[in-house]
């Protein structure tokens, strides 16, 4: 089994791999790079794999989960761009909202309650 380590060495060569394939289909479709934005997407995966990332550069991050972004968002820097990529019930707007002060976007939510929340 890889060491930690490894696997922290080997996100930060994907998300550069990432990066290059963005821009080559950029290149190819003759659109700017920088109006693409690269969301790394969180899911189960350990901090200190997210800190990896971060220090290769990365600052907009996904979650689908509530529990996990309201308990990754404060053991990261502030400056990260949280996504919430997760459908959101209403009963879990509030704990969303004061639980990620850095929480840029909410990609799905059940409902119109949930909205107006």
């Amino acid at each position: 089994m890889a060491s930690s380590a490894a696997m922290e060495s080997a996100a930060a060569t994907a998300l550069c791999s990432v990066h290059n394939r963005v821009k080559q289909a950029a290149e190819r479709s003759s659109r700017p790079a920088n109006q693409i934005k690269v969301i790394a997407v969180s899911k189960t995966k350990p901090v200190s794999l997210l800190r990896e990332v971060y220090d290769a550069g990365h600052r907009l991050f996904g979650e689908n989960y509530i529990q996990e972004i309201i308990e990754k968002s404060p053991q990261l820097p502030e400056d990260i761009e949280w996504h919430f990529i997760g459908n959101l019930q209403s009963n879990k707007v509030k704990p969303l909202l004061t639980g990620v002060p850095n929480l840029a976007m909410v990609e799905t939510v059940d409902n119109e309650k949930g909205v107006a929340m």
